[in-house]
């Protein structure tokens, strides 16, 4: 039966009157029956999932199955009180209504399935977290829970559009126009995001690990512990205390030297140079002697020392030790290199130093040359 129809020419208004009681009186009574049936079920759900959310609550110690009995609560609770509009407004032959109210159904389950994804995600961020001394999953995890947070009601809001006959073919296509030219404009950032969260999965290194610096200041060190990583960026403190910043995408172009990450013990090179004329095997036995009293050198494996290569004036030599801590590399090379040139000198050992021999094939006055004579006097 349609909506009776007024005519203003018409002074018949008992007429009209009476159409309208007739229409409008048994729907009434039937959108009361359907809001009094939506309260009882509505109450009913409630009570039910009360009591098996105390009952899960006690079988179980993990949360995520209270966070499905919420998500149940407010989806079940929700879908009942605009499933009793939607069944309202089609009683009253309202369609563009009824849609309306389904398109609103659907953006407000968005939101609650939003939480329930977001609340998930938020305990395994916990986990991840507390197993790992980084904070870079502090930031990322977060912006993660944001952004498939805002994914899932934009996808609610993109089917609520449809329901109310919204073609969004041409907002999808704005979308991905206007997604290009963002991520052209900030290659860079997105670059480095990217590279922040290729971090999280990869772990070349952790905060407090010991790595080489390829952007170092000129006279400073070349290498530094890991302070802090970063979503853009990872800073790094040189010994010399200065704090080097390096953009995430330029550390994964480049190859890691991590001195730190497969443990504390270390093998250290040190190369020694002795000349020609001096006995290799003695040298061989006074480093060996300056190495045996540095603390922190490890008796086995046994250090060693090699013969690398015949240089341009020098005999190199190369003491191969292992070290207990990585840290003091620099502090142990420096000690041995300092014990060896004392025992190098006490023994006579001579550490070489550039040398060029001078052939002369013939002198001047074998050539025929004479000195100029000096001029007399007037």
């Amino acid at each position: 039966m349609q909506p009776p129809e007024f005519d203003w020419t018409r002074t018949d208004w008992s007429t009209w009157l009476d159409a309208a009681r007739a229409f409008a009186l048994p729907r009434l009574v039937e959108s009361l029956g359907w809001i009094l049936l939506a309260a009882a079920l509505w109450l009913f759900a409630r009570w039910l999932l009360s009591r098996a959310e105390n009952r899960l609550v006690a079988l179980t110690e993990t949360h995520v199955d209270d966070l499905l009995v919420i998500l149940l609560r407010r989806v079940l609770l929700l879908s009942i009180v605009f499933w009793a509009l939607v069944r309202i407004a089609g009683l009253w032959e309202l369609p563009r209504l009824a849609d309306f109210l389904a398109a609103v159904w659907i953006v407000a389950l968005a939101f609650p399935i939003a939480g329930f994804v977001a609340d998930a995600l938020a305990i395994l961020e916990e986990r991840v977290v507390d197993r790992t001394a980084t904070t870079l999953d502090d930031t990322a995890l977060p912006l993660l829970n944001k952004i498939v947070r805002f994914l899932v009601v934009a996808v609610g809001i993109l089917i609520a559009l449809g329901q109310v006959g919204v073609d969004i073919t041409p907002l999808l296509a704005g979308a991905g126009v206007v997604g290009l030219a963002v991520s052209l404009a900030a290659k860079d950032t997105l670059s480095n995001l990217i590279a922040g969260i290729l971090l999280i999965l990869d772990r070349p290194f952790q905060v407090g690990d010991r790595i080489e610096v390829w952007n170092a200041p000129e006279e400073t060190g070349t290498w530094g512990d890991v302070v802090e990583i970063g979503l853009r960026a990872t800073k790094i403190r040189n010994p010399d205390n200065l704090i080097i910043v390096i953009p995430n995408n330029e550390i994964m172009r480049r190859d890691i030297v991590n001195y730190t990450a497969s443990g504390q013990h270390i093998r250290l090179r040190i190369p020694i140079a002795i000349a020609y004329d001096a006995d290799v095997d003695e040298a061989r036995r006074r480093i060996l002697e300056a190495a045996a009293g540095v603390q922190g050198v490890k008796e086995s494996p046994e250090p060693v020392v090699i013969l690398r290569r015949f240089g341009e004036s020098s005999v190199d030599l190369q003491l191969r030790i292992w070290i207990e801590d990585a840290r003091m590399r620099r502090a142990i090379a420096d000690e041995i290199t300092e014990r060896v040139k004392e025992r190098f000198d006490e023994h006579g050992i001579e550490i070489p130093y550039p040398k060029r021999d001078l052939y002369l094939r013939e002198t001047p006055g074998e050539r025929g040359f004479l000195e100029p004579e000096e001029p007399s006097e007037a």
